[in-house]
């Protein structure tokens, strides 16, 4: 999927078209909170997250012009990957207080602006995303996930692609990007991260199994399965035995990797439709930050609702 529309490729929405943008919460609060430093609101509150996160999600929903939209946060840590591996993602920092004292106040603004925000105790967003993205394209729903985590490099398919954050030429990825960015299809990803590891989450991968080697692999023989039934074809005596005594690792690794699309707590699709911005409510909020520009804008629209209704 590229920037420039194309036939499996997301362009702005029109006609009959429906578009869910699924925006990974926690990694675009962070962002914007790195991106932006020393900005509070008249009280003294700690604001470039919120300031950074509402412009991020603008500037996306003029690009995409999607008519679903879902903000999915992290509920906590999977039990069955860490019963799987005890330290996943154990090695995480604890979340900057002044970065958390903003959350709140993100979702409370989707929800002013007609945005539905989901978070579910004990639920990774990953997950939750994933058993959307299913959702959705069953009901004929084109979907763009907005993230930079790699996992989810594991769902682009016609009709799903994927916006990094990280990529300034704000392509739409599809399973093109995907290949140069890794050196195998999308339908590979959960073999590729299997083998690697991933320091981020802190799970082992294959010693002396790098990316190349990983995407060479895998472009020879198609599959773990493959590889681990030809070890005796591969030449190199370091990385045969390397795989052979990292197989259970590597078995663990696919089930960890794996995103879960079958979630019963996921919310409808239907329930992700964009909704009217109330912007008393928004001006309100704007004020409180000190987003002038914003405030304005928001009294500017809550003049025109009151002309219109004349």
């Amino acid at each position: 999927m590229s920037k420039r529309p194309q036939a499996d490729s997301p362009h702005p929405a029109s006609g009959d078209l429906k578009r869910l943008l699924l925006v990974d919460g926690h990694a675009y609060a962070y962002r914007a909170f790195y991106a932006i430093r020393n900005m509070r609101s008249p009280a003294g509150q700690p604001t470039n997250a919120i300031f950074g996160f509402v412009k991020m999600l603008a500037k996306m929903r003029a690009a995409l012009m999607p008519t679903h939209l879902g903000v999915i946060w992290d509920g906590g840590l999977d039990v069955s990957r860490q019963a799987d591996l005890p330290g996943y993602k154990a090695q995480r920092p604890e979340m900057p207080v002044d970065l958390g004292t903003q959350i709140d106040e993100i979702i409370e603004y989707l929800r002013a602006d007609g945005m539905s925000s989901t978070c579910e105790d004990g639920v990774e967003a990953d997950d939750l995303i994933a058993t959307l993205v299913l959702a959705a394209r069953h009901r004929g729903l084109e979907v763009v996930i907005a993230s930079s985590d790699k996992d989810f490099m594991q769902l682009v398919a016609p009709g799903v692609g994927l916006l990094n954050p990280g990529d300034k030429s704000e392509t739409i990825w599809g399973a093109e990007q995907v290949v140069a960015k890794t050196g195998v299809q999308p339908g590979q990803i959960i073999d590729y991260l299997s083998l690697l590891g991933d320091a981020v989450d802190n799970i082992p991968g294959v010693p002396g199994v790098g990316p190349k080697t990983a995407a060479a692999l895998l472009q020879r023989f198609g599959s773990v399965d493959a590889i681990y039934g030809h070890l005796d074809e591969i030449e190199s005596a370091r990385i045969r035995m390397s795989l052979a005594e990292s197989a259970a690792d590597v078995r663990r690794n696919q089930k960890l990797v794996r995103l879960k699309s079958d979630l019963a707590v996921a919310p409808a699709p239907d329930n992700l439709v964009l909704g009217s911005p109330q912007p008393g409510q928004l001006r309100d909020l704007y004020g409180r930050w000190g987003f002038r520009s914003l405030q304005a804008a928001a009294e500017a629209a809550m003049a025109t609702s009151q002309v219109n209704l004349l």
